[in-house]
C-alpha cells in the first residue's frame, strides 16, 4: 500500500491527461465523442467505436489506426471517401504521434451531425483518439516485448544485360538505324566471362541484399491510483534496420523512444484537473545513395559500379599511382567505377559518400480543469483545456566527394587487362558533421465549455454544451530554417449543442457552430453551420415488441447538416486580385527590342465565401436473434457545393484571360455529390467451446460532378455527370498490322506510328484520333473504390485465441503505366518486353513493338493498358495463447500471454503480381512476430 501511495505522489509531482476519470465497469458503456462522452445507447448514428486496449490482447499493433477498415464500415483510412480531422485526447495531432499500447480508444465520426461542433477543420469527418488512463486500482506493470522478420513478397523482374541489348538491337531495327551493341559484346557479356569488363547488374541478389529485415519493441505500461490521484505512464522503444546491406546503407536504421505520462487529479469535490505529456524521440541513419531508384532506372551493362585492381596492367606504374592515391579503394580490392555521363552514381554514394542522420524530436503537452457547478445550477459543469505541441526536426550529414574512374580494356595473351583508367572528379577529405536542414512545427489549442445535463421525472433527459475552441499551427517555411509562413494554419469556432430525449425512446438534437476563416474577404469570414437529428428507439414501442420477435433492439437514427468549411480553399488571399511585373511582352514599334509590361494575373472576388458540405443521412442501429448478431448501418447522401472554379470557361468572356494576364477571379461554383450506405456487421456465437465472433464491414459508394465550368466539343467529354475520380483515357482497338493499315485508319497525331503500335478507336469519327477521343474509362478509386469490404474472425477456445483480418475492394480500375511498363528510349527493359509485338509474334504479342524513341503513342492511358483493381488482402493472423492464472499464484507475476502474428499475408487478385511489387522503392513485405505480454 505504501509503495502504491508513492507513485501516486510521484506521479501528480512529475507527470502530465484530458478528460475524466471512467471506471473499468464503465469503459464500454461510455463513448467519447466531440468534447465529452455519452452513453453508447444514446449515440445518434454514423459514430464508430474500436476499443484498441481489447482489441490488442488478440491483436497486437503499432499504429493506432492500424486494421480499422476491417472492423469499422465507412472508413478506408479516410471517411466516406474525404480525409479527417486526426484529434489525439481532442486535440489535432498527427496519428503517428501516439501508438497503439497507449490508446484506449478509437471512435470514428462519420456524419456531419457528429462532427459539427469541431467546425471548419473537422467538415470532412473526424477521428478521436482516446489515450489510456489511470483508474482506481493498486499499482500495475505490464511488459510487452515483440520481434518479427519482414520478408520481401517480390522484387521487379528485368531483364539482363545480353538480352537487354539484343533487345534494344531489335528497337533499332524496327526504328531504321543501325544496331548499338555487336554480337561479340552480347556474347562475353551472355557467358559473364569477366563481370567488371562486361558488366551485368543485378541489384536483387545477396550481393546487395538481406533475404529479411527486422523490428523489434519493448513497451512498458504503469497503471494505478486511489480516489484523489490516478495516473498511467506509457514507456516504448522501437529498432528496425533495412533489407540493402551495401556500403554505408548496410547501418541503415530507424530507432524510436517515446514517453507519455497521463494524470488525473480530484483537487476537491467539485474541482478535478488532469495533465498529460509525451515525449517521442526519433533518430533515423541512411546511407547515401538511392539504391532503389537506382534499381528502376541503371541499365544492367551500363557500366561496372566496381574496378578490380588487381586487373590494372602491372607494368603500367601511372595507372598504380592512381591507386596509391585514391581515398576510397573498397576493401581493399576496388576503385569505383564511372562514366563521363555518370560522375556519381549510386554504387559509389553508398560506398563512399557518407550517410543522413534524421533526427525528430516531439513534445506533447496538455492539461484540463473541470469544475462541478451544481451548487450554482443542477446538472451544470465546466471545463476548460490548453495544449501545445512541439516539434523539432534537423539533420546531421556526412558528405564525402569522390572520384570515379572508366577503364580501357584489352585482351594480353588471353587475359583481360585494364590499361588505362580515365579519372572524373576528384577525391576530397571530410571529418567533420555538419547540420543539414532543420524544421519546426509548433501547435497549441485552447477550449473553454459549459455542460448541462439533467434527467427530469425519470423520463426527461436534457444535456446541452456551449463551447468555444480554437487551434493554431505555425510551421518553419522552408528546410534552411529562414522563416515561418505569414498566416498559421488555424480554426477558431464557438459551438453549442442541445439534446432532448424522452425516456431514452425519442431523441432531438440541434448542434450549430459558428466558425471563423480567415481566408475569405471581410464580411464572409464568419458562417453558421447547424445539424439537427432525429432518433427513435422503435424496439421500445409494444406494437413492435408483439411483433417483431427476433429484434432485440432497433433504433432509426437521422439527420441533416449544413456544414461550412475552408479546408477546399487552398490559399490566403485567393479572394484578391494582383498585379505582376511580368504581365505580359510586348515589340517595340521599330521592332528593335521589347521589354515585360505590368499586367492583372487575378480579378477580385469580395463576394468569396465558404465550401459547403450539405448532408441528409438516415441510419439503423439494430440487436438480433438474441444479440446473435449486431447491426449497424447508414446511408447518406452529401452535396459539397462552393468548390472554387476561375470561370475561364462558361462564365467570363474570353478576354478576361489569355497567356500572360488574367483578370478571372475565385469563385464558389462547383458542385459535388457524393452517396453510399455503409454497414458494420457482427455475430457472436458459440460452436461447442469455441466462441466464435465474425464482423463484415463495408460500404458502396458513389460520387458525381455535379456542375462545373467547362466546354467541350462532344457531350461525352463532359466531366459534369461523371465519378469524381473517373480515368479518362483512349480505346484501344489492337496492333497496327501494317502499313496499308495504318493508312486505312484515322490518323493518330501522338507521334510516328509504325506496325506494332497501338490503335486508338474514332470515337466522334471526325478522322483523327487525339484529346476529343478520350472517355471516361472508370473509376481510379483515388479516394475509395466504389465498393469496400472488412472481415475479421475471432475463435476463443480454451486458453488459445485465433484472429484474423483482411480487407478488400472491387470496382476500381488502374493503368500499368509506371516505367516497369512504359519502357522508352533506352530504358531498363523490365520481363513486359518479351510479349513485344514483331512480324513472327503479332499474333500473340501483348506489348507493343520496342523502340528507341518516347513512344508517345503507345505510352497513354489506354484501355490496352487497364486493369481491375479488384482484391482482397489477407492483412492479419494472430494466434494468442494466455497462461492459466494458477500458474502464477505464488510469483510476482500475475498474468502472462505469448503471441505469434503475421501481416500483409496475401493477396487475392487476378492482378496480385502488379499489386505486391514496389517499382523503385522498398519491396512489399510481409511480417512474421513473436511476442509475449506480462502482467506484474
Amino acid at each position: 500500500m505504501k509503495i502504491n501511495n508513492v507513485f501516486i505522489v510521484f506521479f501528480a509531482m512529475f507527470l502530465p491527461n484530458v478528460t475524466g476519470v471512467q471506471a473499468q465497469e464503465e469503459k464500454d458503456s461510455i463513448v467519447n465523442v466531440a468534447f465529452g462522452t455519452v452513453a453508447r445507447e444514446d449515440l445518434q448514428g454514423a459514430v464508430s467505436i474500436v476499443n484498441i486496449s481489447d482489441l490488442m490482447k488478440k491483436n497486437y499493433t503499432v499504429n493506432s489506426l492500424d486494421g480499422l477498415q476491417s472492423l469499422v464500415g465507412g472508413y478506408t483510412g479516410n471517411i466516406w471517401g474525404q480525409g479527417a480531422l486526426i484529434l489525439i485526447d481532442g486535440i489535432p495531432r498527427d496519428a503517428s504521434m501516439v501508438r497503439s499500447s497507449e490508446v484506449e480508444t478509437v471512435t470514428i465520426l462519420k456524419g456531419a451531425n457528429a462532427v459539427a461542433l469541431y467546425g471548419s477543420k473537422a467538415a470532412k469527418g473526424a477521428v478521436l483518439i482516446t489515450t489510456k488512463r489511470g483508474t482506481v486500482k493498486p499499482l500495475s506493470i505490464d511488459i510487452r516485448a515483440n520481434t518479427g522478420l519482414y520478408l520481401p513478397k517480390s522484387y521487379p523482374a528485368y531483364l539482363n544485360a545480353a538480352e537487354y541489348m539484343t533487345l534494344y538491337n531489335e528497337a533499332c531495327v524496327n526504328d531504321g538505324i543501325s544496331k548499338r551493341y555487336d554480337d561479340a559484346l552480347i556474347y562475353h557479356t551472355a557467358t559473364g566471362e569477366n563481370p567488371y569488363r562486361y558488366p551485368d547488374i543485378d541489384f536483387f541478389n545477396s550481393d546487395y541484399l538481406r533475404k529479411a529485415y527486422n523490428k523489434t519493441d519493448v513497451t512498458g505500461e504503469i497503471s494505478g491510483g486511489n480516489e484523489r490521484a490516478r495516473y498511467y505512464s506509457n514507456f516504448g522503444m522501437s529498432y528496425n534496420n533495412g533489407l540493402v546491406k551495401y556500403g554505408d546503407q548496410a547501418k541503415n536504421n530507424d530507432l524510436r523512444f517515446n514517453v507519455r505520462a497521463n494524470l488525473d487529479m480530484n483537487l476537491t469535490k467539485w474541482l478535478t484537473a488532469s495533465t498529460d505529456a509525451a515525449v517521442i524521440i526519433s533518430d533515423n541513419y541512411t546511407g547515401r545513395g538511392s539504391f532503389w531508384g537506382a534499381s528502376s532506372t541503371l541499365r544492367p551493362n551500363w557500366f561496372s559500379p566496381l574496378i578490380p585492381v588487381d586487373m590494372l596492367d602491372p607494368n603500367n606504374s601511372s595507372l598504380q599511382t592512381i591507386v596509391d592515391n585514391s581515398n576510397h579503394i573498397i576493401d581493399g580490392k576496388y576503385l569505383l567505377g564511372g562514366t563521363s555521363t555518370d560522375l556519381t552514381n549510386d554504387f559509389a554514394d553508398m560506398l563512399a559518400a557518407g550517410y543522413v542522420k534524421y533526427k525528430e524530436r516531439k513534445f506533447l503537452f496538455n492539461v484540463n480543469v473541470g469544475a462541478d457547478l451544481s451548487s450554482i445550477m443542477k446538472g451544470l459543469s465546466f471545463k476548460t483545456g490548453y495544449s501545445v505541441d512541439y516539434t523539432d526536426y534537423y539533420s546531421e550529414a556526412w558528405r564525402v566527394y569522390y572520384a570515379v574512374y572508366e577503364p580501357t580494356w584489352a585482351n594480353m595473351n588471353g587475359k583481360d587487362m585494364i590499361i588505362g583508367l580515365t579519372k572524373y572528379n576528384e577525391d576530397t577529405n571530410s571529418t567533420n558533421e555538419y547540420l543539414g536542414d532543420s524544421r519546426y512545427s509548433q501547435t497549441m489549442s485552447f477550449k473553454a465549455q459549459f455542460d448541462y445535463n439533467r434527467t427530469f421525472d425519470n423520463i426527461h433527459n436534457v444535456s446541452a454544451k456551449l463551447l468555444g475552441w480554437g487551434y493554431q499551427t505555425q510551421s518553419s517555411v522552408d528546410a534552411n530554417h529562414d522563416g515561418s509562413a505569414y498566416h498559421r494554419v488555424s480554426n477558431a469556432n464557438l459551438g453549442l449543442q442541445v439534446a432532448y430525449n424522452y425516456n431514452r425512446k425519442y431523441y432531438l438534437d440541434f448542434t450549430g457552430a459558428v466558425v471563423h476563416s480567415a481566408k475569405l474577404p471581410e464580411g464572409k469570414r464568419e458562417a453558421f453551420s447547424p445539424a439537427f437529428t432525429l432518433g427513435w428507439r422503435i424496439s421500445d414501442e409494444s406494437f413492435f415488441k408483439e411483433n417483431v420477435s427476433f429484434a432485440d433492439h432497433l433504433k432509426l437514427t437521422a439527420s441533416y447538416a449544413n456544414l461550412h468549411q475552408d479546408i477546399d480553399i487552398s490559399d490566403y488571399y485567393l479572394y484578391k486580385g494582383y498585379y505582376d511585373d511580368r504581365g505580359g511582352w510586348y515589340q517595340w514599334h521599330d521592332n528593335s527590342a521589347g521589354g515585360w509590361a505590368t499586367g492583372s494575373k487575378r480579378g477580385d472576388n469580395s463576394d468569396l465565401t465558404f465550401v459547403q458540405r450539405k448532408e441528409f443521412r438516415a441510419g439503423l442501429e439494430a440487436s438480433l436473434f438474441n444479440k446473435l448478431l449486431a447491426l449497424d448501418a447508414n446511408y447518406f447522401l452529401q452535396y459539397t457545393n462552393g468548390g472554387l472554379t476561375q470561370g475561364a470557361s462558361t462564365i467570363y468572356p474570353s478576354y478576361f484571360n489569355s497567356w500572360d494576364y488574367s483578370f478571372l477571379p475565385y469563385l464558389n461554383y462547383n458542385r459535388d455529390k457524393r452517396t453510399g450506405v455503409d454497414f458494420t456487421v457482427n455475430m457472436n456465437r458459440k460452436i461447442g467451446q469455441v466462441d466464435a465472433t465474425f464482423g463484415l464491414a463495408g460500404m458502396y459508394f458513389s460520387s458525381k460532378a455535379v456542375r462545373r465550368d467547362e466546354v467541350y466539343q462532344d457531350a461525352y467529354q463532359y466531366r459534369t455527370g461523371k465519378p469524381l475520380d473517373a480515368y479518362w483515357g483512349y480505346i484501344c482497338e489492337s496492333f497496327f498490322e501494317d502499313p496499308a493499315d495504318i493508312a486505312g485508319h484515322a490518323t493518330q497525331t501522338f507521334g510516328e506510328v509504325k506496325p506494332g503500335d497501338l490503335k486508338y478507336k474514332d470515337v466522334n469519327n471526325d478522322g483523327v484520333i487525339d484529346s476529343k477521343d478520350e472517355v471516361d474509362l472508370g473509376q481510379n478509386g483515388w479516394a475509395v473504390s466504389p465498393f469496400t469490404l472488412g472481415l475479421n474472425l475471432t475463435l476463443k477456445w480454451k486458453n488459445f485465441t485465433f484472429f484474423a483480418s483482411g480487407t478488400g475492394n472491387a470496382g476500381a480500375i488502374g493503368f500499368k503505366n509506371t516505367g516497369y511498363y512504359w519502357v522508352k528510349g533506352s530504358s531498363k527493359y523490365s520481363e513486359v518486353v518479351w510479349g513485344r509485338w514483331t512480324e513472327e509474334t503479332k499474333k500473340t504479342a501483348t506489348y507493343p513493338r520496342l523502340t528507341t524513341t518516347d513512344a508517345s503513342n503507345n505510352f497513354r492511358n489506354s484501355t490496352f493498358w487497364m486493369y481491375k483493381a479488384n482484391r482482397f488482402d489477407l492483412s492479419k493472423v494472430q494466434i494468442t495463447y494466455d497462461f492459466p492464472k494458477y500458474l502464477f499464484k505464488n510469483i510476482f507475476a500475475q498474468d502472462l500471454s505469448v503471441f505469434f502474428n503475421g501481416e500483409n499475408l496475401l493477396t487475392l487478385s487476378k492482378e496480385r503480381k502488379l499489386m505486391e511489387m514496389n517499382v523503385g522503392s522498398v519491396p512489399q513485405c510481409r511480417f512474421f512476430n513473436i511476442g509475449f505480454k506480462i502482467s506484474l
